[in-house]
């Protein structure tokens, strides 16, 4: 929850395999409550076969699925771009302020700091191996076990239209799920 509050762009990431869930309808409210923009990421798409399948998840209501598989890497550099374009201050905005100037912990010098995005969804979607694929190494834990990532990781990414801080969040759970 902290994550998305400071967060500039939302990335809800949800397991196309498996489709929309209950669980997902749940946290799409808690997204739509935060008011920014979110992009609904359908993971585990590994070719174009499956995106037919995928695009079951136009019902959880933000707007059409962007289609990858973080395991393979497919179409993660587009999505870059996309995550790029949603940001409030994008070359595509005449609010774009092109050098942070930053320090080494993530925030800027001066008054600007860099926007950040919050891979958000349900456990094992695939937030963490999205993440790797996003920040270029491997800084997060990948597991198929659910609950493998415990605490939110940020890392700073620069990008041809300035640096972007991506964070890796826990899986959301409801309340009375969690031990």
């Amino acid at each position: 929850e902290q994550a998305m509050q400071e967060a500039d762009v939302l990335a809800f990431v949800v397991d196309a395999q498996v489709g929309a869930l209950d669980e997902d309808d749940i946290l799409v409210t808690e997204l739509r409550k935060a008011k920014k923009p979110t992009i609904l990421i359908a993971n585990k798409v590994d070719d174009e076969g499956a995106e037919s399948d995928a695009y079951t998840l136009w019902n959880l209501g933000l707007g059409e699925p962007y289609f990858v598989s973080a395991l393979h890497g497919r179409r993660a550099g587009d999505l870059l771009d996309e995550v790029i374009a949603r940001m409030p201050s994008s070359p595509l905005s005449d609010e774009y302020i092109p050098n942070y100037g930053l320090d080494q912990d993530l925030t800027a010098v001066g008054d600007q700091k860099p926007p950040r995005v919050a891979l958000v969804g349900r456990p094992n979607v695939g937030k963490s191996t999205l993440f790797n694929r996003l920040v270029g190494e491997d800084r997060a834990v990948v597991h198929d076990m659910p609950g493998t990532t415990r605490d939110s990781i940020d890392t700073l990414v620069e990008t041809e239209d300035g640096p972007v801080v991506f964070v890796d969040t826990a899986g959301m759970r409801r309340r009375s799920r969690i031990d």
